[in-house]
């Protein structure tokens, strides 16, 4: 029992692609957050944006964004205005080198960096003890699975939330190789590649001679056509995987979701067009304390349902309220 209307889709957005693109482009609420720099002990650093709300006897919400997203991105704003608006405060991490300063080492983000959040949620409980809600979305979501499973703040933590995962990398980017899917993958592929050519231009120009040469001895980055391709010449080589196929088998969330340990709710839609739904783990490999909010429609990240355009935030607002 959700406690909201059923989700239909509206009659103007027919399809999982025009659900997924809506919400890219959709008004995002303007709000007035504050960054804080988290130092990191291999010398990068990480931006987070809080928005107070006052709420120090609610759970502290965290937030996880998805590939080539940021803090910015508009599922992330108009979540941390919900939780505002209910009274709590809230967090929005952007993973290293999406804040729009460029980190300080060739590394970045990628679908496994729970070690990245660890440190950062280190760094916010330190000075407190409060129960911990982590909302991850898309890559975002599969982080915040495989995190769930390894960090100490297991006793800190109230509930978790996972929108939109990916679950299986090896399958999300096969699925990206052909179709309609292909132009997400050609999009992912366009941003990080742009990315890393942009951090290697700032970085020579800082003299990081360094870092330059780490990025150089990737090769050329022209060829390569798909994300596999990105991730078995840059994304493994960069964050210690033999090729993407390891990157692939040791990142999936899949293998971890039976090891959650605390109530977690999957938000997840048939008609997503980047996850196929032999992606998802089947139901023995899920333990009782995972509630699952699969639907017909939504997209990927989209979940704007007829006369509910913040469906999405109020179901994730209901569960941490009733957990």
């Amino acid at each position: 029992m959700t406690g909201l209307p059923p989700a239909t889709a509206p009659w103007w957005l027919p399809g999982g692609h025009l659900q997924t693109l809506w919400r890219k482009l959709a008004t995002a609420p303007s709000l007035i957050r504050r960054r804080q720099r988290i130092e990191l002990a291999d010398g990068d650093f990480i931006d987070i944006d809080h928005l107070p709300a006052g709420g120090s006897d609610k759970p502290l919400v965290f937030l996880l964004h998805g590939l080539a997203g940021c803090s910015a991105s508009p599922y992330i704003l108009a979540m941390q205005h919900t939780l505002h608006t209910a009274g709590y405060d809230s967090v929005a991490m952007n993973l290293r080198g999406c804040s729009g300063d460029h980190n300080r080492l060739a590394i970045a983000y990628h679908s496994g960096c729970s070690d990245d959040v660890e440190a950062v949620i280190a760094a916010l409980m330190a000075p407190q003890h409060r129960p911990l809600v982590v909302i991850g979305y898309s890559l975002g979501a599969n982080v915040l699975i495989k995190w769930l499973t390894e960090t100490r703040f297991t006793n800190q933590l109230r509930a978790a939330v996972s929108v939109s995962n990916p679950f299986a990398l090896d399958l999300c980017c096969a699925q990206m190789k052909s179709g309609m899917p292909y132009w997400y993958g050609r999009y992912f592929l366009r941003r990080l590649r742009t990315d890393l050519q942009r951090k290697q231009a700032a970085f020579e120009q800082l003299g990081q001679d360094q870092e330059v040469a780490r990025i150089r001895q990737l090769g050329p980055l022209d060829g390569l056509q798909t994300l596999w391709d990105f991730d078995d010449a840059v994304t493994a080589p960069l964050h210690g995987f033999a090729g993407a196929e390891d990157y692939y088998q040791r990142c999936s969330s899949r293998q971890f979701i039976a090891g959650t340990p605390v109530p977690t709710l999957v938000v997840h839609s048939h008609n997503d067009p980047i996850i196929p739904r032999h992606s998802l783990p089947a139901p023995d490999q899920v333990p009782d304390r995972v509630s699952w909010e699969i639907l017909p429609v939504g997209g990927h990240v989209g979940f704007t349902m007829k006369g509910q355009n913040d469906w999405l935030e109020r179901r994730i607002l209901r569960f941490i309220e009733l957990t």
